[in-house]
């Protein structure tokens, strides 16, 4: 099956790329998840509109990362959860909260997909999480979870 990918897929490809995929994975998993669009003749113009889109998005280049890094190096970011009685968290805390969190610190906007969390948070406390900028360059920012009043 012949799809175009419409987000990054781990050992796939990135936006845009055309890929060729197994039946079922690309009905059963890719389709559903918008991850990709069947190809057609006429979605090689949406290719263009991913692409373009994508690179505006992407990190320009290896300095602009660095700086980045460098930013994130320093910042504490504070995420307020709901805690019981044992101080454990009702859930965990996800890459969308972190990101939210590091935009309202005052550091760069991040894709809360290129947010790794190796460990899921769900203690009290400060966790270091990590960041991919680009392909060749990660940062971390610690993240602080804090009690909701």
């Amino acid at each position: 099956m012949k799809l175009i990918l419409t987000a990054p897929v781990a050992k796939l490809g990135v936006p845009g790329d055309i890929v060729e995929v197994k039946d079922g994975y690309g009905r059963n998993y890719l389709l559903p998840q918008n991850y990709a669009i069947k190809w057609t003749r006429g979605a090689e113009a949406q290719i263009k509109d991913i692409t373009r889109a994508r690179k505006a998005k992407e990190i320009k280049s290896k300095e602009e990362a660095e700086q980045i890094r460098s930013q994130l190096e320093h910042l504490v970011v504070q995420v307020t959860v709901q805690v019981g009685e044992n101080g454990r968290l009702f859930g965990a805390v996800t890459p969308g909260d972190i990101a939210l969190a590091v935009r309202k610190a005052g550091g760069p906007a991040l894709e809360k997909r290129s947010i790794e969390i190796t460990k899921p948070i769900k203690t009290i406390g400060k966790h270091t999480v990590g960041v991919k900028l680009h392909d060749a360059i990660k940062g971390h920012v610690t993240v602080e979870t804090v009690p909701a009043a």
